[in-house]
């Protein structure tokens, strides 16, 4: 049984929240036929720690052998990261990249005595489905399970076949319901198909009547509403950043994104000329932070050359993450600042082609106060955009208490007082800030910077005159094991 303050193998300790969540999954959990919760709670509240404590218990008294974590592709190395940090039990890890005759074989090698951990994004596993179900997962998570929360896509065919095949089953959200009550129906057939049934048909004809044009728009009806309700909540625990006192103020959250082969290739290009060019040239601050604006405009997906000065997108690593944000943070505000207008301009697009309200302040804005009023008192404004070097002051954004940090300039000072526009006077509930970074690339050198308070611009230029490539973020910056 889990014990409230004790008996959970993680190195730290867990919140009461956090120790309330692994309390109830005891409780649905119940040897020896397992089961399935709903884990619904918000970002910043840990839940990838809570899940992390739920398994290292199941492990320790031998309920599993075998864990599968399935997730959108941008946060398969937060799961990597977070068990390197928190697990305090004996695993074996293999996140599966490359092609699929790849991760065929990595799924086949994953054996041993230890804990064995698969973690595979949503795409790959309807793919790899045969193989899955062969390696026989004990327990699987589903994180950010709207992601299937259409009941006739193939990932949604395919987590309710593997969960249907495995004992314990976690599916992890803020919340479950991203539209419309409907969507719950998926993402319980994975979790428990006892609490909803297992045809989608029969549970829309029960709770929903279709009106509208065609009979397409389902709409609850009346006298299922407190059925509906007492079933959704039978298996789920529900946390959030206002009714979580305990968490601290200020939460730093590094979501760490791959680059696509072809911007990496470009990328892994650019910091060869940038070296070569300083090699043959003075090396000053302004040369080295020249070069460094340039890989730093490609990690958020644009680039422009000499030839042509206009940038072209060559990535949408970091737009998609940000969507998949957007998508787990669902009816709560955000606050996204990035640093480029082209930046600025691609998550315009998104937002509107997601029929997402904003307000948006960068340089060429002059109706600052209009657009903070709207962000901070109309509810149908969802998201406020803000350019790091215009709107980091003298603003106050309390409506949002998550902030994602899309791209950084160098500016400590920036940095600083751009996280101050939500914690500040008036704020309720702890700040969550979300720092998109491209795995292995300048973004990584700029945020330890900004982190310890360091001179970047010093750093690089003492670098490059001792005859040290200073773009290269791992070859300093992680010599010693160290994580920004």
């Amino acid at each position: 049984m889990f014990q409230t303050g004790q008996g959970f193998p993680v190195k730290t300790s867990l919140y009461r929240h956090q120790l309330e969540a692994c309390a109830f999954a005891e409780k649905v959990f119940k040897p020896p036929d397992g089961g399935g919760v709903a884990l619904l709670m918000e970002m910043g509240t840990g839940k990838t720690l809570t899940s992390i404590a739920i398994i290292g218990r199941l492990w320790i008294e031998r309920r599993i052998r075998k864990v599968l974590i399935v997730a959108p592709l941008s946060i398969l190395g937060v799961w990597e990261e977070e068990f390197q940090k928190f697990a305090g039990f004996g695993y074996e890890m293999t996140v599966l990249t490359g092609s699929l005759s790849h991760k065929g074989e990595a799924i086949r090698s994953a054996s041993g005595h230890s804990s064995q951990v698969l973690v595979v994004n949503y795409e790959s596993a309807w793919r790899l489905e045969t193989e899955l179900l062969r390696w026989h997962p004990d327990c699987i998570i589903a994180d950010e399970c709207h992601k299937i929360k259409t009941h006739n896509a193939r990932a949604s065919k395919t987590m309710h076949k593997l969960g249907t095949a495995a004992k314990y089953r976690l599916a992890l959200t803020g919340t479950v319901i991203t539209n419309k009550p409907i969507d719950v129906f998926s993402q319980y057939r994975f979790a428990d198909p006892a609490v909803f049934g297992g045809s989608f048909y029969l549970f829309r004809n029960r709770y929903f009547d279709m009106t509208g044009y065609g009979k397409y728009t389902p709409v609850m009806k009346q006298a299922m509403e407190t059925e509906f309700t007492k079933r959704l909540h039978s298996i789920a625990f529900r946390a959030t950043k206002a009714e979580c006192l305990d968490l601290p103020d200020t939460t730093d959250v590094i979501q760490r994104v791959d680059l696509e082969p072809n911007a990496l290739r470009a990328y892994r290009q650019l910091v060869k000329d940038s070296y070569t060019e300083l090699q043959d040239g003075a090396v000053t601050v302004s040369n080295v932070l020249t070069r460094l604006l340039r890989l730093s405009q490609l990690t958020g997906g644009f680039l422009g050359s000499d030839e042509d000065p206009r940038p072209k997108q060559v990535s949408s690593a970091k737009l998609d993450a940000l969507e998949e944000i957007l998508e787990s943070v669902d009816g709560q505000k955000l606050v996204i600042i990035a640093r480029f207008i082209p930046e600025i301009q691609a998550i315009e697009a998104m937002l509107t082609r997601k029929g997402i309200r904003y307000a948006i302040i960068h340089g060429g804005v002059t109706d600052r106060a209009a657009q903070v009023t709207a962000f901070q008192t109309d509810p149908t404004v969802q998201v406020f955009i803000g350019q790091i070097a215009t709107a980091g002051l003298g603003i106050t954004l309390t409506a949002a208490s998550t902030m994602v940090f899309y791209s950084l300039d160098y500016s400590m000072s920036n940095y600083e007082q751009t996280k101050a526009r939500i914690h500040r006077v008036g704020q309720r509930h702890p700040c969550t800030y979300i720092h998109l970074v491209a795995k292995g690339t300048v973004d990584e050198q700029v945020l330890k910077a900004l982190k310890n308070k360091a001179d970047l611009a010093k750093t690089l230029v003492d670098d490059c005159r001792a005859g040290r490539n200073p773009f290269d973020p791992y070859r300093r910056m992680y010599a010693a094991g160290n994580d920004v």
